[in-house]
């Protein structure tokens, strides 16, 4: 399998310079249950796009502290780039940030979530009954799907956790390529940033963790068009 890694995420500050990018922590996911897939990775914040999709089985979209709202020339371009991969029926998977720009891009809506921030480990609720840890960190989520898109997980003060359009599109407003070290990091890093109870919950959370390999096994499925 050969896989594009779209990465949007624009944090260049000291802490995130300590860490691995968000395209090498995709792959690094998905090579603990697919290890001989292959990824290409595209700097898509800084207008480094796939010049075409010849070749490609399928598309990971990253996660971001950016707005999807912003409209920034290069989010403009992302939201084209969406509807080309949709078009061409590629499975396309979305996280977070890239959960929120496969909804706007396709006809529907983002907005701030009233209740703020969702920060830490939260548990992710799927339609089938089945419960997910995963690691959150948005104060954004989808408000409005696109037109034919399914809810299939809800979430703490997030009625969308994850929806999917048939069987090309598939996301999740969490961060499932998170590991322990750099979320607990996280909380640390923007604990002057946030209001104190956020980052207090935020702490209790992390007594637990993901379980990262459940949630790649599910995207793997899905990228091969199995059942997820």
């Amino acid at each position: 399998m050969r896989i594009a890694v779209l990465m949007t995420n624009t944090d260049e500050s000291d802490f995130s310079a300590r860490w691995p990018k968000d395209g090498e922590k995709f792959p690094a996911m998905i090579r603990k249950v697919r290890p001989d897939w292959r990824f290409e990775v595209y700097s898509v914040k800084d207008g480094v796009f796939p010049a075409d999709l010849a070749g490609l089985d399928g598309v990971l979209i990253t996660g971001s502290p950016h707005s999807v709202n912003s409209g920034a020339a290069w989010v403009t371009r992302l939201f084209e780039l969406i509807h080309e991969i949709y078009a061409a029926g590629l499975p396309m998977f979305g996280a977070c940030f890239g959960h929120q720009a496969i909804a706007k891009a396709l006809g529907g809506d983002v907005g701030p979530n009233p209740a703020g921030w969702v920060f830490g480990l939260v548990e992710k609720r799927f339609a089938d009954g089945s419960v997910l840890p995963l690691y959150a960190s948005h104060s954004e989520q989808v408000t409005e799907l696109p037109e034919g898109a399914e809810v299939v997980a809800a979430g703490p003060d997030c009625n969308v956790a994850g929806f999917v359009i048939g069987g090309e599109i598939m996301t999740t407003q969490y961060h499932p390529e998170m590991e322990p070290a750099f979320i607990a990091a996280l909380v640390e890093h923007l604990a002057e940033e946030l209001p104190q109870e956020v980052t207090e919950r935020a702490r209790a959370s992390l007594v637990n963790e993901a379980d990262m390999i459940a949630m790649a096994e599910r995207i793997a499925l899905f990228l091969e068009r199995k059942s997820a």
